[in-house]
């Protein structure tokens, strides 16, 4: 049982994570959207970077593209709430239906996989060349954070017995 109740608090712990990072985004959200402005203008990079002629310097698209993660950041969280909660009403139960319960989980945590190592590392990290500015390196913080998700995943899809 104890297990159980672990896999769900660490559900809730991501699904709270993922939450909180949209609030905060939507609550402060100029100095989030600077950091989206910066990373796809690309004018922090290296002086001379071959690459800067993918730098998106549309307030349209930086927009869209910040409220985009917001979208995704929320819906991660929710749906971890949801994986959660299903969790939580099968812990007592048949490990069938504790495991049954675990897709929606898979759902949240690739959702926040494809925000965090998708979105950040291949596309902001690598695609505008997010690591080389000094102030708007966001690459190691969303390995810190997808890196969470991929080891409570591993972790919640360890098969449950009776």
């Amino acid at each position: 049982m104890i297990v159980r109740l672990v896999k769900v608090a660490m559900v809730v712990s991501c699904a709270l994570f993922a939450l909180l990072v949209a609030f905060n985004n939507f609550v402060d959200y100029g100095s989030n959207y600077a950091f989206v402005r910066h990373t796809l203008s690309m004018d922090t990079t290296f002086p001379g970077n071959a690459l800067t002629g993918r730098a998106i310097t549309s307030p349209a698209i930086w927009t869209l593209g910040y409220w985009l993660i917001i979208a995704a950041e929320a819906v991660t969280g929710l749906i971890l709430v949801f994986g959660s909660l299903r969790l939580a009403l099968a812990v007592r139960g048949p490990a069938a239906l504790f495991n049954a319960a675990k897709p929606v989980v898979v759902l949240g945590m690739g959702l926040g996989f494809l925000l965090w190592f998708t979105g950040f590392t291949v596309i902001g990290g690598e695609w505008f060349a997010m690591w080389q500015s000094k102030e708007w390196n966001g690459v190691p913080p969303a390995f810190r954070f997808y890196a969470t998700l991929l080891l409570v995943l591993i972790f919640v899809m360890q098969p449950d017995g009776d």
